[in-house]
């Protein structure tokens, strides 16, 4: 009796521990809405020691009951072994998130005249002063990261399709360079680990959640999202990554997500706004955050709108893919722009010059200016709302007269 208790204490510690050390960080029926981060880092750092002790319940017992039992009995306590067996090879081959997605096994940056990617697809932009480069969403969003480097520097782009997050990084901590691995997801973004400390680090913000290093952030590199031919228009030579084509069904499968109508259920858009998968423009600023609903910029075109002390523009093009926030402040006044319909351009009201809806002034008395952007990003609703949990949503009927 004692030694099939033992068995039985073994064989479940060695299967819970299995199950949870995964579920706690993967997109398991209610996993994703606990606060539960420090179970799972530790039982991902403990788990051979869970293990050891599982097995020294489960070993000896299994050995002397199996060495005198009859034939029948063997088959009868093989079965939940096989069992354990078969949840240890899925959850530790198959469900994890770098058994999942992989890390493109060429990367190859070409220039407009060599590029098979369609205009049209939305990318993760970076540029420096002599060199430009864009990573399209379909591709960073099936690899979580990609490696490169922008003139010169390391950098990590990284992009969470379940979150419509796009960040890029410098991977470096304390000036050491880091390479980093995906682990699995926190409230439904992805984390990564870094190799040496096996910290954990949320896509998000870039931000240690788990691990010695915590309460440390990464450095984040300014980037924009928008579609292809617009990143091209505004960098004739900018580089774009190819698909890898090893990994072309993966591609596939994120088909339509760029427009929010892919299948499935935690990357698809909620049409409405303000639902838990609709899409926002969100902006950070001296610690205020605050929210637009996407379905009224792109029905509005622009937005006048202040945080603290910075007065802000946002536009969408006329592709109504394409935003762009900008900093409205000129000289020490802040200046307020309409949009001209028939012309489809931009005019602020004080000078009356005629702007681009990229923040160039191309005709009038402030004619070669150009507005300063503003790190923003588009991402799903339940994202903002959780790591930004004080942000403002900016409602759009009380506002109907922006400042």
């Amino acid at each position: 009796m004692k030694k099939s208790l033992l068995l039985s204490a073994g064989l479940i510690l060695l299967t819970a521990i299995e199950i949870l050390r995964v579920y706690f960080i993967m997109p398991f029926p209610g996993s994703q809405h606990q606060n539960s981060i420090r179970i799972a880092y530790f039982l991902n750092a403990y788990i051979v020691w869970f293990r050891i002790i599982g097995l020294i319940l489960f070993l000896p017992a299994f050995l002397s009951i199996f060495k005198k039992a009859n034939i029948w009995k063997r088959l009868l306590i093989l079965i939940p072994v096989i069992l354990y067996a078969f949840i240890f090879y899925s959850f530790n081959f198959r469900f994890l998130a770098d058994k999942m997605f992989y890390q493109p096994r060429t990367r190859t940056m070409v220039g407009v005249g060599m590029n098979k990617v369609d205009t049209n697809q939305l990318i993760i932009g970076i540029a420096g002063h002599r060199e430009a480069k864009a990573y399209p969403i379909q591709i960073i969003g099936y690899h979580h990261q990609v490696k490169d480097s922008l003139e010169g520097l390391p950098v990590l782009v990284t992009y969470c399709t379940v979150c419509r997050t796009g960040r890029v990084y410098s991977p470096f901590i304390n000036n050491k360079y880091q390479t980093f691995r995906l682990v699995g997801m926190d409230h439904f973004n992805a984390m990564f680990e870094d190799q040496d400390s096996k910290t954990w680090w949320r896509q998000v913000n870039g931000e240690a959640i788990a691990g010695p290093l915590k309460g440390m952030k990464l450095e984040e590199l300014p980037s924009a999202q928008m579609r292809l031919g617009a990143w091209i228009r505004e960098y004739p030579n900018t580089l774009i990554l190819q698909p890898d084509t090893i990994f072309s069904k993966q591609y596939e499968d994120l088909k339509g997500f760029d427009s929010g109508t892919i299948k499935s259920s935690l990357e698809k858009r909620d049409t409405a706004s303000w639902k838990f998968k609709s899409w926002v423009i969100g902006v950070s600023y001296h610690g205020q955050s605050k929210a637009y609903d996407w379905n009224e910029l792109v029905a509005k075109k622009i937005l006048n709108d202040s945080l603290e002390s910075l007065p802000i523009l946002l536009v969408v093009e006329n592709d109504s893919m394409t935003f762009h926030l900008f900093d409205r402040g000129w000289q020490g006044q802040s200046l307020h722009f309409s949009w001209n319909t028939q012309a489809k351009i931009l005019r602020d009201d004080q000078t009356k010059s005629e702007w681009s809806l990229t923040g160039h002034c191309i005709n009038g008395q402030l004619q070669g200016a150009a507005l300063k952007p503003v790190q923003s990003y588009q991402e799903f609703w339940h994202s903002w709302k959780s790591f930004h949990p004080l942000t403002t949503q900016y409602n759009f009927q009380r506002n109907a007269s922006s400042p």
